[in-house]
């Protein structure tokens, strides 16, 4: 029988768990070799109970990561088989319907032990540079086309590691140092999390997480249905039409707040793609349930209780809910406009609560760099994989300006650009914010960026773009104005598409503008000290703020003077 605690004691233990499962979490970042981990915080980290339930994940992560990962422990547990699990096991996948929606994504399950008895899991998932395949990008026809496919199995048995797996990986992946490094990153960060458990549980004399379990899902339960409660039932529709890959693809939904439950049904959305822009359902309910638990129970912790009472459904082999074996390696580009499309629909039925659209999808591109093949190129010339995550902006608050060059709804960070030179031969000319980007609005959607990439002397390289908002910008909300479009061209004027591997010769550089963050509520309202500001700033062009929110000319010469003379404002 599990030792009794009171109210006050369950919350401390509680508040540790997290605190335990931020350090696995901070442990990935220090030990894994990919800059996506180290320095954008693709990841997630979680501690579950003996039957696979997510009692609490680390505040360092990804929602798409996390949210999936709670409901791929069960499938560890159920292919692995209880019978089979053994004191210093180590269990991995990328299978993309049980793990985290793409094989680019590698999810490392450990089963904890105390005292002999087994008492949860730790779970971690990271994104690794390489996969082998086409590589990262739009490209393949079907998943098989897109990289090595790990089935849940052992990576390690009683601790010693499946060297086989190990020699099979380093033989299908382009970067097998940073992979495998980063394989035995996840293992390490999960061990980090059972010592730390383990020093808590003989901290309190438990021989168990049953109580514990017990009062954190009841009580994240009982505390996520009383918020949803209290709101007034009702269904609204919306839907977003963005650029897909060689056509358009519309996300549809109908929003359901119901007595105790919020449910989404994308029913109506465009089928599967050919192209690996498909997200398997796990993705999709991932950033649903996120999208409203920010809106409706912010500060509720993540576990697997807090996100029951919210359902998402997607008709089988639609672009939401692509079956095996769908391309599905670019499946975060949808799976990041989600939450948009909620909002847009829960905008009808709580109005003043969600932002304006955002950039949505992360403005990712991966460069693959080798000698050129025009002319003779340097002995030193070298092949190399560059991965960077970068972000557009994101959409107005009802009473707060978008985030320039902040990711959301997938909270990932922009790598820094010496960093990605770190990587590879690649050079970044220009990283800077992207004036008139935000849409104009009472709130000022958040400023996207421009970036310019070329390579060292004696390469060249196929850029894999995952662009979108190219044709479709960021949507305004309630009289706002919408956010610049994507563009993509060499620096000859030769454009380039949204989506997919492209190849750039030596000497040339890619010009990228990075999509703007929506307005929020009408320009006219928009107080002009504020308009001011981001005039001196740089945020916005005199034009803008002349014709768009009807700045006066003396304030406009004011702000010429103040940027003049380097003065305050």
């Amino acid at each position: 029988m599990s030792k009794q605690f009171s109210d006050v004691a369950n919350q401390v233990m509680w508040n540790r768990l997290i605190s335990v499962v931020e350090e696995q979490a901070q442990a990935l970042v220090r030990t894994a070799f990919s800059t996506s981990v180290r320095e954008a915080g693709d990841l997630s980290a979680g501690v579950y109970d003996v039957q696979g339930r997510m009692l609490a994940q680390a505040v360092t992560g990804t929602p798409g990561h996390v949210n999936a990962m709670a409901d791929a422990v069960s499938h560890f547990i159920r292919r692995i088989g209880e019978d089979n699990m053994f004191e210093g096991d180590v269990y991995i996948t990328n299978d993309p319907w049980e793990g985290t929606g793409h094989l680019h994504d590698i999810t490392v399950v450990s089963p904890t032990y105390h005292n002999g008895n087994r008492v949860g899991f730790f779970a971690c998932t990271a994104h690794i540079v390489d996969i082998g395949g086409r590589g990262f990008g739009a490209d393949a026809a079907s998943v098989y086309e897109e990289g090595l496919y790990i089935p849940i199995m052992k990576f390690a048995e009683r601790g010693e590691v499946n060297q086989s797996l190990v020699h099979i990986v380093r033989g299908n992946v382009r970067e097998p140092q940073q992979v495998v490094g980063d394989i035995y990153a996840l293992a390490t960060c999960n061990e980090i999390g059972q010592r730390r458990l383990v020093d808590m549980m003989n901290e309190y004399g438990i021989g168990d997480l049953d109580a514990i379990g017990q009062f954190i899902l009841e009580n994240s339960k009982r505390a996520t249905v009383e918020r949803i409660a209290a709101l007034k039932n009702g269904t609204a529709n919306a839907e977003m039409t963005v650029d897909g890959f060689a056509t358009p693809i519309t996300l549809k939904v109908s929003l359901a707040i119901e007595d105790e439950k919020i449910v989404c049904d994308f029913d109506g959305t465009s089928p599967v793609d050919k192209k690996g822009i498909n997200c398997p359902l796990v993705y999709t309910k991932a950033y649903a349930c996120y999208a409203l638990k920010c809106a409706i129970a912010p500060e509720i912790p993540n576990n697997a209780a807090s996100l029951q009472p919210f359902e998402t459904t997607a008709p089988e082999n639609c672009v939401l809910n692509a079956l095996h074996p769908a391309p599905v390696a670019l499946r975060h580009v949808m799976g990041h406009l989600v939450p948009d499309t909620v909002y847009g629909a829960l905008d009808e039925l709580l109005p003043g609560l969600v932002p304006a659209e955002g950039a949505g999808s992360l403005c990712n591109f991966q460069v693959s760099l080798r000698p050129r093949t025009d002319e003779k190129a340097p002995d030193d010339a070298v092949r190399a994989e560059v991965l960077t995550f970068n972000s557009g902006g994101a959409g107005a608050r009802p009473d707060l300006d978008g985030l320039s060059a902040t990711a959301f709804p997938s909270g990932v960070m922009t790598m820094p650009a010496e960093a990605t030179e770190h990587t590879g031969p690649i050079i970044i000319w220009r990283k800077e914010l992207r004036p008139d980007s935000g849409g104009a609005g009472r709130q000022r959607g958040g400023l996207g960026q421009f970036m310019d990439i070329g390579a060292l002397g004696g390469h060249e390289f196929d850029i894999s773009a995952m662009f979108d908002r190219g044709k479709y910008p960021a949507r305004g909300r309630r009289g706002g104005h919408d956010g610049a479009k994507t563009t993509i061209e060499q620096d000859d004027g030769s454009k380039m598409q949204g989506k997919g591997k492209q190849f750039v010769p030596h000497g040339r550089k890619v010009l990228m503008a990075f999509p703007g963050g929506a307005g929020y509520g009408d320009p006219a309202e928009r107080d002009p000290e504020l308009v001011k500001r981001d005039l001196v700033l740089g945020y916005i062009s005199e034009s803008q703020a002349r014709d768009t929110y009807g700045l006066a000319e003396d304030k406009i010469t004011e702000a010429r003077e103040i940027v003049r003379t380097g003065s305050s404002f």
